[in-house]
């Protein structure tokens, strides 16, 4: 045991806690048993839980198993002490208090996660300002974030980047699955749920314990008796079985029996029979413990992470669609008091660690600057949050030239119900990229202004020829040190230019789940809404690389209305408009027949679906096309105050476009789509509309 307890160990409440809320104020904490990323020879962690005690500053991690066990062996530590001081022991109201100021902590092999009680987060928030003394800020992150009272807590210390969510590849799911086998007195055979305290036995651990001697099998089934029948302080089981049918097989079948009083021969049958119990009471697969087998591997997952909706909640909380927020990495920022802005700590330690790079990336300079803009356009606010996507969403078109920069930001202003969320782009090729090309900075600053009018304009040639664009964009600047290959400019301040748009709630339309598809009504107004998309996308002659359509591949998105019917589809991006602008029309037939092709395997009537898709955009493209004809003075005149280059020239690619459109004939369109449409058994979409 390490050091001495304050002299009033023992005192009851926590009105007045003996932490501040600023980390150069808290005193250290006082560590009992092992840290908590201590590994043994051959490198397994030697504890896999602690329970913090914030009103005595104590990190307790002696005692291996439960966390119950922690907090009696704690008491009993503080009361020798106190017999040893000449003091009373604890009454039996000061040992409740104890318990229920603690806080329970999982250990990962270079993260604390804490499971707070939600009703006290101050006591969680005092508590994790005690483990900063003792590792980085950044390796504590929280459970729990499905509880509502968890979750503001914690975005409104806008640390939402603290949250702890399930990795995103499959190597890394693996890894966590396997990662999370502990034991509690003997052998690491459960699997642990971190968020609810539960420990599963699969068949499979159990059918291991066979190969041991006597003694040591009777000391683990006699663990799993004692442990299986009893709660935690969440009333979650402490031991529960893995895949096993509810009712055929539970902790109810080990009780009653003293197995470490049985003689081996009544102590192998007895085991026995339970093992055949827990076997017809598990799928076959399921019986073994296996990885590389996707259903086990997601059964396991979701019993282990999912158990308390925490990836659910992910999305919930920031009414963000799954594709998007399981894809984005949260920043530091910083968070309000007394209407002053205080920036993350974390931040000073990326300053005194420039060679950390997870470090610098998450405390992103441009998010900075892009928080520090909005508390200059509201004044007022009282959270603000702020994430990236690293990478594209797009499933056919990754970002492979320019600099990719996309931001998320949800913020609440003061007096206002909602939270308001914003999306924000970096200009594709800005001062940065163009210094990396080679050229002056005053070039680089032409060019970028250049590239800004063009995608401005872009935006509002889009407008004009029917595209669902959301409301209103803003544009902006912010403030970046260029560390670029052109090594005259390296260490100068450039600005670089982004847009900020409304988020725009829903589903991405290539990523609509399929049984959406089977309620009643949604599919074929959900073709309608597509087809009508389809249509300016084909006009403005957004591609990938002048080439492939880039349509439905994750711009647009479904809105559904409050019945769950999908309401309107709209385009969050008009990237790759106006590439293509010489090719007759009828040319990507082929490519807007595929947002039917591909989902004519999961909708109840393909049929209805093509038919329902050409049929809207027929009636959009007429519609269009009819606007044009008669307002053409209207339109050519639109953009020629702008430089004219038959060479590329915005001006230039708009007259191609909107000559292009008049001269179309959009029933001959609607035809050589149909004609690529492929139905099942070789049926053809009907002409009768």
């Amino acid at each position: 045991m390490s050091g001495n307890l304050p002299a009033n160990a023992g005192a009851s409440g926590m009105d007045k806690p003996p932490v501040t809320g600023h980390p150069d104020m808290v005193m250290k904490l006082e560590l009992i048993g092992p840290h908590p990323f201590a590994v043994d020879p051959q490198g397994r962690q030697l504890t896999r839980i602690g329970t913090l005690f914030p009103a005595h500053r104590v990190l307790y991690t002696a005692v291996p198993g439960i966390h119950a066990w922690q907090r009696i062996s704690f008491i009993d530590e503080l009361n020798a002490r106190r017999v040893a001081e000449g003091r009373p022991v604890l009454t039996g109201e000061e040992e409740e208090t104890v318990v229920e100021n603690s806080v329970d902590l999982i250990f990962e092999s270079d993260h604390i996660l804490i499971r707070p009680d939600a009703a006290r987060m101050e006591l969680a928030f005092v508590g994790d300002e005690l483990l900063q003394t003792l590792v980085s800020k950044r390796q504590v992150r929280y459970l729990s974030v499905s509880d509502p009272r968890v979750r503001e807590a914690i975005k409104g210390r806008g640390e939402c980047w603290r949250l702890s969510g399930i990795p995103k590849s499959r190597e890394a799911k693996e890894r966590l699955v396997m990662g999370s086998k502990v034991g509690i007195h003997g052998l690491p055979i459960y699997f642990y749920n971190r968020l609810t305290g539960t420990r599963w036995l699969t068949y499979h651990s159990f059918e291991g314990l066979g190969g041991l001697e006597a003694a040591s099998l009777a000391k683990h089934l006699q663990e799993i008796a004692d442990h299986s029948q009893s709660k935690n302080r969440i009333d979650r089981p402490e031991i529960d079985f893995f895949a096993a049918d509810l009712g055929r097989f539970g902790g109810g079948d080990f009780a009653g029996v003293d197995y470490e009083k049985l003689p081996p021969a009544e102590l192998r049958a007895c085991y026995e029979q339970l093992k055949a119990w827990f076997r017809s009471a598990v799928h076959e697969g399921f019986r073994r413990d296996d990885c590389r087998s996707k259903p086990w591997c997601e059964r396991m997952l979701s019993t282990l992470f999912l158990d308390g909706n925490e990836t659910q909640s992910e999305q919930l909380w920031s009414g963000l669609s799954p594709e998007f927020f399981l894809q984005v990495d949260w920043l530091a920022g910083g968070r309000f008091e007394e209407g002053e802005f205080l920036l993350d700590s974390v931040f000073d330690e990326a300053e005194a660690h420039p060679e950390d790079t997870d470090l610098q990336r998450l405390c992103d300079a441009r998010a900075k600057d892009i928080i520090f803009n909005f508390i200059r356009d509201y004044g007022d606010l009282k959270q603000i949050n702020l994430g990236c996507v690293p990478e594209s969403l797009s499933l056919d078109r990754p970002q492979q030239d320019g600099r990719r920069g996309v931001f998320l930001a949800e913020f609440r202003i003061a007096g206002e119900p909602e939270p308001i969320k914003r999306f924000m782009r970096l200009q594709k090729w800005g001062v940065w990229e163009h210094l990396d090309e080679g050229k002056s900075m005053l070039h680089a600053i032409q060019e970028s202004d250049e590239y800004t009018d063009y995608w401005l304009d872009r935006r509002l040639g889009c407008r004009q020829l029917g595209m669902n664009l959301c409301r209103r964009v803003l544009m902006r600047r912010l403030n970046e040190v260029y560390q670029g290959n052109n090594q005259q400019y390296r260490g100068q301040t450039i600005r670089t230019t982004y847009f900020e748009r409304e988020y725009l709630p829903g589903m991405a339309t290539d990523k609509v789940p399929v049984d959406r598809y089977l309620r009643p009504g949604y599919a074929e107004k959900f073709a309608s809404l597509l087809g009508r998309a389809a249509v300016a996308s084909l006009v403005v002659g957004r591609t990938f690389d002048g080439v492939r359509s880039a349509f439905d591949d994750g711009d647009e998105v479904v809105c559904e209305g409050a019945d769950g019917m999908p309401m309107d589809v709209m385009v969050g991006d008009h990237s790759g408009a106006f590439t293509e602008y010489e090719l007759p029309l009828e040319s990507f037939a082929s490519h807007y027949a595929r947002p039917v092709n591909l989902r004519v395997s999961v909708v109840p009537d393909p049929t209805a679906f093509a038919r329902a898709f050409l049929q809207a955009f027929r009636e959009q493209l007429l519609r269009i096309q009819g606007d044009y004809l008669k307002r053409r003075g209207s339109f050519e005149n639109l953009f020629k105050h702008r430089r004219y280059d038959p060479g590329g020239s915005f001006a230039f690619r708009w007259e191609c476009v909107i000559h292009r459109l008049g001269q179309t004939d959009a029933l001959a369109v609607v035809d050589a789509i149909r004609s690529h449409i492929r139905l099942p058994g070789g049926v053809k979409v009907p002409t009768d509309f």
